[in-house]
């Protein structure tokens, strides 16, 4: 007879952290705006838009890095500083609009896009914590 004994059985996974609105919304935009920068940059590479004693090639990298800033961006909302950032970002592809005017609506759509995620975001956000306040006390009282 073979003594067989059964695995110690798999820790239990740890909770997922509870994300507010502002974070996840503004996640969202802040990826869906860094597919465009990237293809932002490519325009400007393209178009050789960059002024003359600057290689072309810096509008890719440049596009790249901030798409790259963006993505990471998304995983810091949580944190004050990081819709900041994101807000920083946002002037950085309106000033993309000096090279290529065609960003200058990206930054009107997206900016718009940032700034209700971000508002409302934190509005709704308030709103759930007033709710879950009241939900805790008994009675109403």
């Amino acid at each position: 007879m073979t003594d067989v004994t059964e695995p110690a059985p798999a820790p239990a996974p740890r909770p997922r952290r509870t994300r507010g609105a502002a974070e996840s919304l503004g996640s969202i935009v802040l990826a869906f705006e860094s597919m465009i920068v990237f293809l932002g940059g490519l325009a400007v590479f393209g178009l050789k838009a960059l002024p003359e004693p600057i290689p072309q090639w810096w509008g890719i990298v440049g596009g790249t890095v901030l798409a790259v800033v963006m993505v990471l961006t998304g995983r810091v909302l949580r944190y004050r500083w990081g819709i900041v950032l994101g807000w920083v970002l946002q002037g950085i592809v309106a000033l993309g609009g000096f090279l290529v005017p065609a960003l200058s609506l990206v930054a009107v759509i997206f900016g718009g896009m940032w700034g209700y995620a971000t508002i409302k975001g934190a509005s709704l956000d308030a709103r759930n914590a007033r709710l879950a306040a009241e939900a805790d006390t008994p009675n109403g009282d």
